[in-house]
């Protein structure tokens, strides 16, 4: 009997991947696709089935994994945080869920869905399973390893964002001269990389010292839950550092996906931009 896994698939290309992953080992995919979120392509890529389903309908997602046999699966690709808080439209089981939370975080929200899941007989996998290739490595990446300026850029974004991934507020801040420009909130990772850019450029028409370029830090939550919301990075991520005048990123090791990793570390070669993931970022400033 064929082994099934089930996609719970937002948008973005992370769940492309998943699926051609999950297929090159002969494992049938059942995709629940979300109506606000999946990119419709997903129909013509392969899967055994598309179920699609709007955010909020956690009863016809269980149904719908019962009926295919589904008991593994995997949640990839991003769902907006402000979709979740503005759009979603709760059936009466997620409504229920959602009285029970003490915080509306996403990661509150999220972890009480996987032990609805749980409940139900449907174990949710860690998101990384089938990639652990894309996973950023230790050690600089890219053929530029980072200035002096952007290790200080570095060592100070990492103590700002750890901090703030703690609250689930967002896993990313730019740094320049060692000053936080931008944090991650609501708007995810690539607008708030473009709003700093967009404040630098206000800046360097005065007279200011934040002169030099931007310094992008993304981690891990600590004690990140790898089955959902793992940080992930992509040649778009390059793309609105180009834009914003930044020059450096910085990742958890282990811990930060990277789609289309050759692209974009080739991409970042081209663009002068050093990637450098440092697995102890966590712990060194855990204190």
């Amino acid at each position: 009997m064929t082994q099934k896994l089930g996609l719970i698939a937002g948008n973005g290309k992370f769940p492309f991947l998943i699926l051609d992953a999950a297929k090159a080992k002969g494992i049938d995919v059942v995709v629940a696709a979300i109506k606000e979120e999946t990119f419709p392509e997903i129909e013509h890529h392969g899967a055994a089935s598309v179920h699609w389903m709007s955010l909020g309908e956690l009863s016809k997602l269980i149904d719908t994994f019962r009926a295919e046999g589904v008991t593994q699966a995997i949640m990839a690709g991003q769902v907006k945080h402000k979709q979740i808080f503005s759009s979603i439209r709760p059936d009466w089981k997620l409504a229920k869920l959602l009285l029970s939370l003490t915080t509306r975080n996403t990661d509150s929200l999220i972890g009480a869905v996987a032990k609805v899941l749980a409940d139900e007989g449907i174990t949710l996998m860690n998101s990384t399973s089938f990639l652990e290739p894309m996973l950023a490595h230790a050690g600089v990446m890219t053929t530029r390893p980072p200035s002096d300026q952007e290790i200080t850029n570095i060592t100070y974004g990492r103590a700002v964002a750890h901090h703030v991934a703690r609250f689930d507020i967002g896993q990313t801040v730019v740094i320049a001269e060692a000053a936080c420009v931008s944090i991650e909130a609501m708007e995810g990772t690539d607008a708030a990389i473009l709003r700093a850019g967009e404040l630098m450029q206000t800046l360097r028409g005065q007279a200011s010292t934040l002169s030099r370029a931007l310094t992008v830090v993304k981690v891990a939550k600590p004690n990140q839950d790898m089955r959902f919301d793992v940080p992930v990075v992509g040649i778009h991520t390059i793309e609105s550092m180009r834009k914003a005048g930044a020059s450096c990123l910085a990742l958890d090791a282990d811990k930060c996906l990277m789609l289309d990793k050759e692209t974009v570390l080739a991409s970042a070669n081209e663009a002068g931009i050093s990637i450098v993931a440092d697995e102890n970022s966590w712990t060194s400033h855990k204190a």
